[in-house]
């Protein structure tokens, strides 16, 4: 299976990675065209130049820029240009953002709007697409503009109580958006257009906000995310803005980390450095192409004005404080350009999957008489399936039930997945006929209506008699799921327990009673009832797990690392897809970059708050360090990474 790492390119050709800054000057912040202030952007820019910081994204501030209908100020245009010359000056390129009614917990009105729908009044349309024209025409064959972003984060400004979920129309959104991406190619600028609406469609959270990703995406030259996870788990917060990544396959389009980051009112500066190289890396190995956090700066001298005097952690998300300073987040953004530039990452890309993580097309497609919560646990599930194979060390595709499920990939996993469709099923009983393995955990979900599993023929495809009674759940009464192996499986010898947490809620904590009808039992629970069974059919096989492991896991705080990546490593062994440089503790995640040269690169990212030591095992080749030496036993600080070339 193909993995995205698509990237934008420079205008001679020359693939190209993006590491910015989302920008207000520490004297303005969205104010900063009324109090413009040369000398310190200036020396603003030049900070973060030094830091390996090339890029801004910066923001016309709506009701400023556009006083009233059909009026540009001109004062506003003139501070404008000469922010882009400073930045031409030095060597520095800047995204403009459009239409900011919304920032940092704020929404603000150009004082004309008079109450009109953002995306279907056509008066208020129209007067966006000459303003988005407007200024797109006065400033596209500037050398330092590097592509053009339409909005920031509008869902939130058409209708913030909701953040549009369940209140936006497609329909209007998707033309809205045709409008205003025609209005800026129709000057004919050429440099790449996205949206600004943070990518926080259906696809990659199964709420539906209005702006559905498929929908937009012919219409985008990337995708932006926008990612500040709270989570109850160290790992799935490290992996939260990955796993976005990896849902944002969609089209092929390159991935830019359009905005994430943390304000150091909530975090110790040695945990905000952390979080910052796990983002950064464990991105890159997902798939990004481009990083732009959120922001340049803090903002103490603002604190009397809005939005910071009412949301005052807002003031300290910045890469420098309100003197300039560097914090512990720029510099970890210095480090890790260095090793973009030393593995000349722009020409890297992730090798081929040949393990597949199913997404239910039940996340993004709202299928009639469905609840509302099945897209949000196929999300939760998903992710921490993917959490658990990056413990196992497995280079994994994200594939998506709605796109057709690839071909060629000897492993598929279906975490905890009530719902597919019926050819969805029939599909996977083709791929296990050809060869491959498809795994099964079984779940019933977290509501009653129509609880239990939607799998079609689930006796004759992984051979077993089910011994469920309608209506009713299995309840698991243990505290812990003990799965005891009675053969070898991978790398689990027989005699080897696996002990899962359990979690649920009346619905969702229940397994699947079966007795085997072809099936052989693999591992039994502590009561000897059937854990887990293999189903061989023509030259693969089914593997049925009778109990949610995923479910459990995701709904348990501070779980990982949990046993589900011993599974997905023995599942993997099983099905010829073990990976070729891995490590045995799950603390350690391994992941891999191809060159286009030939070279191969690896990462080992730690999940561990102490330092620790890792033997790497690698099947063919030899592991040097980045300066050329040789690298055998690593030695990783707390949730630190190394990066290695792998030579034959």
């Amino acid at each position: 299976m193909q993995r995205n790492s698509a990237k934008l390119t420079t205008p001679e050709g020359r693939p190209q990675l993006w590491v910015g800054v989302n920008y207000w000057s520490r004297t303005g912040g969205p104010l900063m065209w009324r109090d413009y202030d040369p000398v310190v952007v200036d020396e603003e820019l030049r900070t973060m130049r030094e830091h390996g910081i090339t890029l801004t994204r910066s923001f016309f501030y709506w009701p400023d820029f556009m006083p009233r209908e059909n009026t540009l100020d001109p004062v506003m245009l003139e501070r404008y240009d000469d922010f882009l010359d400073r930045h031409e000056a030095l060597g520095m390129h800047t995204i403009p953002t459009f239409l900011v009614g919304h920032m940092s917990g704020q929404n603000w009105d150009p004082a004309w709007r008079d109450g009109r729908d953002v995306f279907g009044d056509p008066s208020f349309v129209a007067q966006q697409e000459w303003y988005v024209r407007e200024t797109t025409a006065r400033w596209k064959d500037h050398p330092a503009v590097a592509g053009w972003l339409l909005t920031n984060e509008v869902p939130l400004y058409a209708d913030w109580p909701s953040r549009g979920i369940g209140t936006l129309d497609p329909a209007a959104v998707a033309a809205w958006a045709r409008t205003m991406t025609d209005a800026v190619r129709s000057t004919g600028a050429r440099q790449p257009v996205s949206i600004g609406d943070g990518a926080w469609g259906v696809e990659t959270s199964g709420e539906d906000n209005g702006f559905r990703i498929r929908e937009l995406e012919p219409l985008i030259d990337f995708h932006g995310p926008h990612v500040y996870r709270m989570e109850t788990d160290a790992v799935r917060q490290h992996l939260g803005a990955a796993f976005v990544c990896e849902l944002l396959d969609i089209g092929g389009k390159p991935v830019i980390m359009e905005e994430f980051g943390l304000t150091s009112d909530y975090v110790s500066a040695e945990n905000a450095a952390h979080y910052y190289r796990q983002t950064l890396h464990n991105t890159l190995l997902a798939g990004a192409t481009g990083w732009i956090p959120w922001n340049n700066t803090d903002y103490d001298a603002l604190e009397e004005r809005e939005p910071y005097s009412h949301h005052p952690f807002e003031m300290h998300f910045g890469l420098t404080d309100c003197e300039g300073r560097p914090k512990e987040q720029l510099r970890e953004v210095k480090r890790f350009t260095e090793v973009l530039e030393r593995t000349d990452a722009a020409r890297l890309s992730r090798p081929d999957a040949r393990v597949a993580i199913v997404v239910s097309s039940f996340l993004e497609k709202r299928y009639p008489f469905t609840e509302p919560e099945d897209g949000p646990c196929v999300l939760a599930h998903t992710r921490q399936a993917y959490v658990a194979a990056r413990e196992a060390d497995l280079g994994v595709g994200v594939a998506r039930e709605a796109d057709g499920l690839p071909d060629d990939c000897a492993l598929y996993l279906l975490p905890s997945a009530k719902q597919l469709t019926a050819p969805g099923w029939s599909e996977l009983r083709r791929l296990a006929h050809a060869g491959a393995t498809v795994y099964a955990s079984f779940y019933v979900g977290e509501h009653a209506t129509q609880r239990g599993p939607w799998w079609p023929k689930l006796d004759e495809t992984f051979g077993v008699v089910k011994k469920l009674r309608y209506g009713l759940a299995d309840p698991i009464e243990d505290d812990a799921v003990r799965m005891v192996f009675e053969r070898d499986f991978g790398g689990i010898a027989a005699g080897e327990e696996l002990v899962f947490p359990v979690a649920g809620n009346e619905n969702s904590r229940a397994c699947l009673p079966v007795e085997p009808d072809g099936a052989e039992v693999v591992a039994r629970d502590a009561h000897g009832r059937p854990a887990l069974l293999r189903h061989r059919t023509g030259e693969g096989a089914f593997v049925l797990c009778t109990y949610p492991v995923e479910h459990m896991a995701a709904r348990t705080p501070r779980v990982n690392p949990e046993p589900t990546w011993r599974l997905y490593a023995a599942l993997a062994a099983e099905a010829g897809a073990s990976p070729d440089v891995t490590v045995a503790d799950p603390r350690v995640m391994v992941g891999r970059m191809s060159h286009e040269d030939g070279r191969r690169f690896v990462w080992f990212v730690s999940q561990h708050e102490e330092p620790l030591t890792a033997e790497p095992r690698v099947t063919a080749g030899t592991l040097t360090g980045l300066d050329g030496g040789p690298l055998g036993r690593l030695e990783l600080p707390p949730y630190g990474v190394v990066v290695a070339e792998l030579t034959a």
